[in-house]
């Protein structure tokens, strides 16, 4: 059970108030800052967003007015403010790495205060006050508890992004997890004024070209293992190139492979401007995401997770149908 009294200890003794999340910013994670960013200022503090990585062009509807800044893109005079804040609060991830470049700044803060609102299993401890639920089906429920815990009525300002947090990590209210509870709190929100199929529309229905081209590139990559029940797919920077498209616009993809008949696991590697690959991993069978993801210096749900790999694509690729072997031979006797 999370202590929010204590939360709200640490908010009401905090005037100032640096919000931050995960590299590769989603719908989920924006809609967490947005929301709490909107709950905090509408109680006088001052909030200022500051991510390890620019917001993703399709996604810049969540934030009109640009209130979320990268930290590659701050001014000495924004930076030094950032230095100095009262409270440094960390949303979403509690992994060093996710954290990019903000990590460093995380660790040297003279923040009087460190905090954490996730709901990801384990974690590294990255010294901060951790209110977590790793039960919580996404998120954007433990921000929604905690603007509740606050006192602060939820305005359609807040509202909105709370809903686009808690619909995207859900898979738009379809993955396991999702309960009575969830739909309530989806219910609350619409009172104040959300409207779904706007919200739907802004997040699924504005692709670029370069994105359904890219989608197009990464289904003809298939490759089917394991008695058809493992679908694995890649992205090499030539495709990004190729489509014209943005590495934001491999979001959602993954979860097209769980749409094929039989299919029990889908994986998908990305190849990043670095050289390195970033993994995706989507489950809906005994093998735990989260616990494969740890052999990769990643993280996250048993149903979903994500990782990074240095190692070439081939010994990546190799790796990764290795250790999922291993787990569907000791967890599904003979491939689910």
């Amino acid at each position: 059970m999370i202590n929010w009294q204590r939360f709200k200890e640490i908010i009401d003794s905090s005037s100032t108030v640096v919000l931050t999340a995960h590299l590769r910013p989603d719908g989920d994670c924006l809609g967490n800052e947005m929301a709490m960013y909107a709950a905090l200022t509408f109680i006088g503090k001052e909030v200022r967003i500051v991510n390890p990585q620019r917001t993703p062009p399709n996604l810049s509807y969540i934030d009109p007015a640009n209130k979320i800044k990268a930290l590659e893109d701050l001014t000495a005079e924004e930076r030094q403010w950032m230095d100095t804040a009262s409270l440094h609060l960390v949303l979403d991830t509690m992994f060093w790495v996710q954290l990019g470049p903000m990590a460093e700044v995380f660790r040297n803060s003279n923040a009087k205060c460190k905090a954490v609102i996730d709901h990801h299993e384990n974690g590294d401890d990255i010294g901060a006050e951790d209110f977590v639920n790793s039960d919580a089906v996404a998120n954007g429920v433990l921000v929604f508890e905690a603007i509740r815990a606050l006192g602060i009525p939820f305005t359609k300002e807040i509202a909105d992004p709370v809903f686009t947090a808690i619909a995207t990590d859900t898979g738009w209210f379809r993955f396991a997890g999702v309960d009575g509870d969830t739909f309530r709190i989806a219910a609350d929100l619409l009172d104040v004024g959300v409207v779904p199929s706007e919200i739907y529309r802004l997040n699924y229905e504005q692709e670029s070209l370069g994105k359904v081209r890219l989608t197009g590139r990464i289904l003809s990559n298939v490759e089917v293992h394991f008695d058809n029940k493992v679908y694995f797919t890649y992205v090499l920077q030539d495709d990004f190139e190729k489509a014209g498209a943005l590495p934001s616009d491999t979001e959602d993809v993954i979860n097209t492979l769980l749409r094929i008949q039989d299919s029990k696991m889908a994986v998908l590697m990305s190849e990043l401007k670095d050289g390195t690959f970033k993994i995706s991993f989507r489950s809906r069978c005994e093998v735990d995401c989260s616990k494969l993801a740890r052999q990769f210096s990643g993280g996250g749900h048993k149903a979903a997770a994500g990782a990074s790999s240095s190692e070439s694509f081939e010994e990546t690729k190799k790796n990764l149908l290795a250790a999922i072997e291993k787990e569907l031979e000791q967890l599904c006797s003979g491939y689910c």
